[in-house]
This record gives structure tokens, C-alpha cells and sequence, in this order.
């Protein structure tokens, strides 16, 4: 992330009239230019040549540019009525396989209470696999029982975090009517082990609330950005994300930026950076393994996995755009997550 602007020196111009011009002290822009210049274009009194000067990042005459920030450079997480529509492709590769998912679905706000807020997901498209719209058997089965879940109500921190799945109790009431759906179009012992193992899951509240809980654009969509970044514009955290299947998710260290000028289309950028950081090894995450198995006062820890994400957000609501996260983690051979998320338009 950018950490200075440059301003191109103009005849007539001196370093107090620069300052002025950007409501800066004059002494603070001399130490900040000289911190981050080459040592021949420091300024000892006054100009003496200089071409550009290194300014900070928040130094623009257009104050409409600076994101506003809350107490400690926080960002606000405001959704109230707000309405999107996305389209969603998520990337997972295996080994040496890789399929593409692709939909549309809407966000919609529904209320906030108790430091929580409300919203409601409904996949309002067809689900492409690989470019095709899906037509197997297995992945018609998969698609037409997964209406069973939408509309889906789920709640959020004031972070912009994934809390919880808040509608759990009616995906056994709508599913007779989307078994008696699925039963209009197939028929056979495929269809009835399968609708049996989707009945098992629905009336089993905790494996239901996990098999939710890995939802890839959920858990993207609602990561948790709005943080403190502290008086640099970055943070660090510690992040888990579903790219196993676990019901203890990997651990990442990730580091966050965020620039404290909007870009060119008014949008607020935060990128951020990081790595795998478990206890677990690559064999505990193949055997599934809550927790590693070798106790140790200072246990080695797994760095093998990455990770990376870039959040674009509306620069008057503060609200995603544009998303991409990516994710992954080596089980003898890379297993990689990525997820794209864009707000469609009418």
C-alpha cells in the first residue's frame, strides 16, 4: 500500500507555500520529505532544486479524497437498509483439480439488535460449475435441495464478522415442499439415499449450523474488516477460514492495510497479507484433527499455507463492492481457495 504522495514542485513555489497549500507545518513536511527522499534531494532550510517532495499520504488539497475514520483510525460497519446484489465465483483447487462456482445473490439488511445486525441471503440465480450450468444428476440433486436454505437469515458483529446461522428451525419446514420438488424430476435409490443423508443433516441443528458455518462467500463477505487500524493505517489478526474440512478451522496471521485516500472511483482499499499459523501438522489437517497431538511447551508452528485478500468499499457507505480473498494451505499437495465477490448493478 501506497504511504506517501509526491507533489511536483512548481516555479515560484517555496516549501512554506507548499505546506500551506496542504495545511501542513512547515518543519513537518521538511523531516517527513527528507525521511523518504534520496540523501541529494534533502531539504536543509528551504527548496534548492528539489523536483518533488514526498508528502504524507493524508496530505491532499481535496479533502473529499480522506476516508473517514473513527476514533483510533477505525472503520464504521453502518448497513442499516442497505440492499446488494452480487456475483460470486469461487475457485477451489486440489491437487491437480480445479472447479469453478458461480451464482448471484442478494444481501439484504433486516434489522440490528443487540450489537448484532440481521440480514438476509437468497441465491436469486441458476449455479454454473465450470462455465456450464450444472446437469449432472449429482449436482442437480445438490443444487435443487440446497433451496431448502434460502431465504438464509444470518447475524454479524459490529466487525463485519460471520456470528451465526439465525434461521436454523424452518429448513424442516420447507423441506416437504422441496422434496416433493426434487421428486417431480428424479426418481430411484440415487434420490432416495440422497434426500435421506439431506433429511439426516437438516434435523441435526449442529451439523446443519457447521455445514453453514463453511460457507465461502459468507465467510468472505462477512470476514470482519471494520477494525481499529491504529495512527500507520494497519493491523494485525488472527484469522481461521474453512479451507478444510474441520471443525477447528486452520489458523492465519494476517497482517491489514487500509489507505486512508480513496481511489479513483471513490473506493476504499484494504489489502492484507499473511501466512498459516497452526499448531497442527500437515498430517493432523489430513486426519482431520481438532488439535495436534504432540504436546510442547513451544511447539513448532506450521507456516505452510497463505493467505491474501483486497476489499473494495463504497466510499460514502462503507459498504463492499468488490472482494477477492484467496486461501491455502499445504496437504502434501496445495490445496487453494479463492473467492471473487462483485456488487452487481441494474
Amino acid at each position: 500500500m501506497q504511504k506517501f504522495n509526491i507533489h511536483t514542485v512548481q516555479k515560484e513555489e517555496s516549501l512554506k507555500s507548499i505546506a500551506s497549500l496542504y495545511s501542513l507545518d512547515t518543519d513537518a513536511l521538511k523531516s517527513f520529505h527528507n525521511n523518504h527522499c534520496d540523501v541529494k534531494d534533502m531539504i536543509l532550510i528551504d527548496l534548492t532544486g528539489q523536483k518533488e517532495l514526498f508528502l504524507p499520504r493524508t496530505a491532499v488539497t481535496d479533502k473529499k479524497r480522506l476516508v473517514q475514520f473513527g476514533r483510533g483510525n477505525s472503520l464504521a460497519f453502518q448497513p442499516e437498509h442497505s440492499f446488494y446484489r452480487y456475483g460470486v465465483a469461487i475457485n477451489i483447487e486440489n491437487d491437480d483439480h480445479k472447479n469453478e462456482l458461480k451464482y448471484e445473490t442478494s444481501v439484504r439488511w433486516l434489522k440490528t439488535e443487540n450489537k448484532l445486525h440481521f440480514f438476509e441471503i437468497d441465491r436469486i440465480s441458476n449455479l454454473y460449475l465450470n462455465e456450464e450450468e450444472v446437469n449432472e444428476i449429482a449436482d442437480l440433486l445438490a443444487y435443487k435441495t440446497s433451496k431448502v436454505l434460502y431465504p438464509l437469515q444470518v447475524s454479524v458483529d459490529e466487525e463485519g464478522k460471520f456470528n451465526a446461522v439465525e434461521n436454523l428451525s424452518v429448513f424442516k419446514e420447507r423441506w416437504t415442499a422441496v422434496k416433493e420438488e426434487v421428486y417431480k424430476e428424479f426418481e430411484g435409490e440415487t434420490v432416495d439415499s440422497y434426500c435421506e443423508k439431506i433429511e439426516k443433516v437438516i434435523h441435526e441443528t449442529d451439523a446443519m449450523s457447521l455445514y453453514l458455518k463453511n460457507d465461502y462467500f459468507i465467510r468472505t463477505l462477512f470476514f470482519g474488516i471494520y477494525k481499529s487500524f491504529g495512527p500507520h493505517y494497519e493491523t494485525s489478526i488472527a484469522e481461521s477460514f474453512p479451507i478444510v474440512n474441520n471443525p477447528v478451522e486452520p489458523k492465519y496471521e494476517v497482517k491489514l492495510e487500509i489507505d486512508p485516500l480513496k481511489d479513483e472511483y471513490d473506493l476504499v482499499t484494504i489489502k492484507g497479507e499473511g501466512i498459516l499459523n497452526d499448531e497442527r501438522t500437515i498430517y493432523d489437517f489430513i486426519n482431520r484433527a481438532p488439535f495436534s497431538f504432540i504436546i510442547e511447551d513451544h511447539p513448532e508452528m506450521n507456516h505452510k499455507g497463505s493467505f491474501r485478500l483486497a476489499y473494495y468499499l463504497n466510499g460514502e457507505t462503507l459498504l463492499s463492492e468488490s472482494l477477492y480473498l484467496e486461501c491455502s494451505i499445504d496437504l502434501e499437495k496445495e490445496k487453494k481457495i479463492s473467492v471473487v465477490i462483485a456488487a452487481l448493478t441494474d
